[in-house]
């Protein structure tokens, strides 16, 4: 039957081949030895194929697998959410595969007494486990199918809940005194202690990945993650970060407003009073570079310099929680030529604190978060989607391990827009009018935006009738 399925006659399976034994000489073989990224041509179809292929090959994937991660509540019970309930870990293993995903959900934070109190009576669940569900299906780069994850697909995926409200940095428990337990940091030190003991002991990597403020959670726990395998005697796993969305700026706020809730509170401030609430963790190495100021460290272009571990960072150029804290709300009302200055400018800021992370993927859009969205494989820089350079970082990692050059030609991970404003690279995700609900086109939202096409015309040099030709087709 594998001849009538693997249409595309000899070069496909040529192709398939040497994907083959390319993936086996990088790894040694796993359950399901094949690179995706190395097919050309109609990716979908193949991988369907794939599919059919391999169900006929396991006759116990015939029936519809169970691809969902299952909730398991952590052993030592000490190690609690907010409220004091347990803490815990969504799992779905894959047995033959040496790779293991350790994905940090994210959820802003809440700082001082208010601020939690009233995190509790809206949103709950980021801070007690008493009405998780006893499963969750993996999305984007948790997704166990191939059509969604090409690149990670067949890894053990392990998705931990936030439910620390502390940036996952914190190593206080509930007592007498305090009403709220802040341990993201030892939930994190748990959940891989225990998953020691489900195979992790011999896994090859380890990559420690999270959206938002589980990004920055990446930033602050690789390293001890690290330290942690090491210190067990586990030298052969390589740990790795992927922090998505959790690289924000320390920059001055639009308006400045006092520090009264989460959204309208300063980076800077909210952090300086929530690292004394949570008696917060920050690395070793960025500690000792902030004695006393040790809130820089969260902040990604501050404490990035200090970390051993390899992290590869992905951010919107023009981040919605970013612009949020700064107090720029661009839904509602147009937008002023001074917020548009501010968003443009906040675009370059970003860009220019990202220019020594090699391995990195930044598109021109205003949007908040993408390894675990549906639609992460769609959204390209340079003509490069972000799993195709996952890969290239995997291939740069393992030569490195290997102790050979790595072939970086056709192969780029260090990926940043370097057109100006919002939405000028045309795989950005569709835009909704917050009130509405109803997508817009590029050229409504930039104008809703108050984006003046002559002056813009004008500020790059080009003829204004060209430029809404370009904006019109989404490029």
């Amino acid at each position: 039957p594998a001849g009538s399925i693997m249409r595309g006659g000899r070069a496909q399976s040529r192709r398939v081949q040497q994907a083959l034994t390319y993936r086996e000489r990088m790894e040694g073989a796993e359950s399901f030895p094949l690179d995706f990224t190395a097919v050309e041509g109609n990716i979908d179809d193949f991988m369907v194929q794939i599919k059919k292929l391999a169900q006929s090959l396991y006759p116990c994937s015939a029936q519809k697998l169970d691809q969902d991660m299952k909730l398991h509540f952590l052993k030592n019970e000490s190690v609690t959410c907010n409220d004091g309930s347990p803490a815990g870990y969504y799992i779905k293993e894959s047995k033959g595969s040496k790779r293991w995903l350790l994905f940090l959900e994210g959820g802003w934070y809440c700082f001082n007494r208010q601020t939690c109190d009233s995190r509790y009576e809206t949103m709950r669940r980021l801070m007690s486990s008493t009405k998780w569900p006893a499963t969750k299906t993996g999305t984007g780069i948790l997704s166990p199918q191939p059509e969604e994850n090409p690149h990670w697909w067949n890894a053990n995926m392990v998705f931990i809940p936030y439910c620390s409200s502390d940036v996952w940095s914190g190593a206080t428990p509930k007592t007498e005194h305090s009403d709220y337990a802040f341990m993201g940091s030892l939930i994190i030190r748990e959940v891989v202690n225990e998953l020691l003991t489900k195979g992790l002991d011999n896994a090859r990597v380890l990559l420690l990945a999270g959206s938002s403020a589980g990004g920055t959670g990446v930033l602050l726990n690789v390293d001890h993650v690290a330290e942690q395998l090491e210190s067990q005697g586990y030298r052969g796993v390589q740990v790795r970060g992927l922090a998505d969305s959790g690289w924000f700026l320390d920059n001055k706020q639009y308006k400045f407003t006092d520090c009264l809730d989460t959204i309208s509170c300063a980076p800077t401030e909210a952090i300086k009073r929530g690292i004394r609430y949570w008696g917060g963790l920050v690395p070793e190495s960025c500690r000792q570079a902030h004695v006393g100021e040790e809130w820089n460290c969260f902040f990604g272009y501050k404490v990035y310099p200090t970390l051993n571990s390899p992290v590869f960072v992905v951010q919107w150029l023009f981040d919605e929680a970013q612009l949020t804290v700064d107090n720029v709300h661009l839904m509602g009302q147009p937008v002023h030529e001074g917020q548009w200055r501010y968003i443009q400018n906040l675009g370059q800021e970003l860009r220019s604190t990202l220019q020594d992370v090699p391995a990195m993927f930044s598109p021109a859009c205003l949007s908040h978060e993408l390894i675990t969205r549906i639609y992460w494989m769609d959204i390209q820089v340079k003509g490069t989607s972000l799993p195709r350079a996952l890969h290239c970082w995997d291939r740069s990692l393992q030569d490195n391990y290997n102790h050979k050059t790595p072939p970086t030609r056709g192969c780029p991970m260090h990926l940043v827009d370097s057109c100006p404003w919002p939405h000028c690279n045309p795989s950005c995700p569709t835009i909704r009018d917050q009130v509405t609900g109803q997508e817009m086109s590029v050229i409504q939202f930039l104008k809703h935006m108050g984006f003046d096409v002559q002056k813009m015309a004008q500020q790059q040099g080009m003829d204004p009738r060209r430029l809404l030709g370009m904006l019109n087709n989404g490029n």
